[in-house]
Formats: C-alpha cells, structure tokens, sequence
C-alpha cells in the first residue's frame, strides 16, 4: 500500500533562528546606544530658544569644561558596573587624590603638611593613591569577597571624613599651576581636560570593543561562571578595572581641581548619583555586561546640557535637583520607547 502520508516542511537551516536572534540583539544594542541622541538634538535645539547665549562657542566649550571631569568618573563606574559590581567611593577619590597631593606641596602655613615635595611627585602621588585606593577596594570585594556596595559605601564615608580631616575643613588655594593646567591650557580653543577625557572614552571604547581584556570584562560581568570556564582569570579582570577605576577617578579629581581653582574638604560630595545617572541612561547595565563607551560619554553630554540650560534660565537652586530628576527620568522613558525593550 502506497504512503500516503504528507512529506513534512523542511526544517529551517541548522543555527538559523540562532543567527537571527544575535542580529535582532546586536540592533537592539545599537538602538540603546543611539537612543539618548534623539534626547540631546531636542536639549539642545530647546536651549538655542531659552536663551541666545546657549549656542555660542564660548557657552558649548564651557559646557564640555564641566563635563570633563565628570565624565571621566563617568569612565571609572562605567568599567566597574560592566564587570559587574559597584564603586561608590569614586566620588571620594576625586577629593582626597588631588587634595594629598596639594597638602605634600603647600607649605604648612597654607594648611599644607609642610613637606614642600616637587610638583612633579606631588601629582604623581595624586595617581598613586587612586591607584591604592582601587586596589583596597577591589582586595575587599574581591579577594575576601564583600558586598562591593556596603564596601565601596563605607569607604566612601571613610575617605570624606579623611578629607575634611586632612584639610582641617578648609578650602587649599595656591598650589602650583599644574594642578589646574588640564582646565586653563587649551588646544584648538578647547581644554586640555576635554581633549583627554576623549582620548580616554576612545581608549577604553577600542579596548572593550577588540581588547582580550575588554571581552574578557563583559564576559565576566555576563556571566562570572561561564567565564570562569571559559579560563578568564575573573579575580583578576576585576582586581585590575577596580585600580583602573582608582586611577581615572583621580584624573578627574585633577580636572575638577581646575575648573574650580581650589580644592574644597567637600569635593566630589554627591558627585556619585550623577555618576550613575549618566551610566545608567547611557545604556550601562547596573546587572553587568552591558553598556558602550559611546552610550556613556552621551549620558555625560545630556546630563551637562541640562545642567547648563538651567543655569541659563536662572532656575532658583533649590528647584534645579528636582527638575535633574524629571529629566533623567524623562531621558530613560524615552530610551525605552526607542529601544522597545525593558532596562536592566
């Protein structure tokens, strides 16, 4: 008796739908990085309208001016929060760094310690004690194993006590012009401060994107087993993005050194919540494994647009943080409607 049985629909190709679904996650993730774009040419259109300073060239290089050292912690979380933990004490690192240095240079009648140590080992002794401050947190939390958020939170509070310690509570003037040379020398009009937190975006970007030890970060904050079995050396990856971190948020305390002219006991104080504003609506996972230097440095942009426009508008100071809020909110809303995807 003949089959009489329907042949059955070929099976689609082996590893297609597999195919399919990485390239919906690659556009997916492009989408996210471009998604705060839309945001910023509406921010700064509405800014050319709110007042007719707001485009000028003198007004935008200010704008990048006090970006810079923000971004450059911006930078530091974002690497940190890739590998999947947390550093809140950044924003402390950005005052003791540059405030040690200033006090091993001033004389002891300008608050200093008296030591009076050349310039040059007096910022290079600002890296230094990023670079130990970050290797201290990432021995915590990494080696002994530690909530890195309860850890990072108390040495937050440890170095701010530190630093209003250390300085008597009192604001250091008159260090030498190297402490504020990246804000006041300029390329191409432009200051030296901004040129480098690019080139360190740029960096870091190369180095995440074709770097063994930038997929070796994403993998460990995907998936700290698999990576594991994959033979990352996990502890390793993450000690070294914790020093890292150190290290550029002392650079960024040098930049805000200079923007400000000074060095006040409360520098940096609260700075962390727009660390993290900036990371998350630039794409960054808080979960680990996610996130681009592009989306970062564009959280960093719109966040000091904003900041600007209501400086422009003569906002009273006590509505400022809140109007901060409702754009940061508003920013996320719009990346997800972008996207159509939900946020980590």
């Amino acid at each position: 008796m003949a089959d009489t049985k329907a042949p059955s629909a070929p099976n689609p190709a082996p590893g297609r739908a597999g195919r399919e679904g990485a390239a919906r996650s690659v556009l997916l993730r492009k989408a996210r990085e471009l998604s705060l774009v839309p945001a910023l040419l509406v921010l700064l259109i509405l800014g050319s309208f709110l007042n007719d300073a707001f485009f000028t060239e003198t007004n935008l290089i200010s704008i990048l001016s006090a970006s810079a050292s923000l971004a450059m912690v911006v930078l530091a979380e974002s690497l940190v929060l890739i590998s999947g933990k947390f550093d809140l004490s950044l924003e402390s690192v950005v005052g003791i760094a540059p405030a040690f240095g200033a006090l091993l240079v001033l004389p002891a009648t300008g608050a200093g310690f008296g030591t009076e140590l050349p310039t040059g080992v007096a910022m290079l002794a600002i890296l230094v004690v990023g670079a130990l401050l970050g290797t201290f947190n990432g021995l915590l939390v990494v080696k002994l194993q530690l909530n890195a958020f309860i850890v990072t939170l108390a040495m937050l509070i440890v170095l701010r006590g530190l630093l209003v310690g250390a300085t008597k509570g009192k604001t250091l003037f008159d260090m030498p012009d190297a402490f504020f040379s990246l804000a006041t020398t300029t390329f191409l009009r432009i200051p030296l401060s901004v040129w480098l937190a690019a080139i360190a975006f740029v960096v870091a970007g190369v180095m995440l994107r074709y770097h063994r030890w930038g997929r070796s970060l994403y993998a460990v904050g995907g998936n700290v087993e698999a990576a594991r079995a994959a033979g990352i050396r996990v502890d390793r990856v993450r000690l070294a993005v914790y020093v890292v971190a150190g290290v550029l948020a002392s650079v960024g305390g040098i930049m805000y050194t200079g923007y400000v002219g000074a060095i006040g006991a409360n520098q940096g104080q609260n700075m962390i919540f727009t660390v993290f504003a900036a990371a998350v609506i630039g794409g960054i996972s808080l979960d680990g494994g996610k996130g681009t230097m592009f989306g970062a440095v564009t959280g960093v942009l719109l966040l000091g647009v904003v900041n600007n426009m209501l400086q422009l508008a003569q906002v009273p100071a006590h509505w400022i943080q809140a109007i901060y809020g409702g754009i940061i909110l508003l920013a996320l809303v719009i990346a997800r409607v972008t996207t159509g995807r939900a946020q980590d």
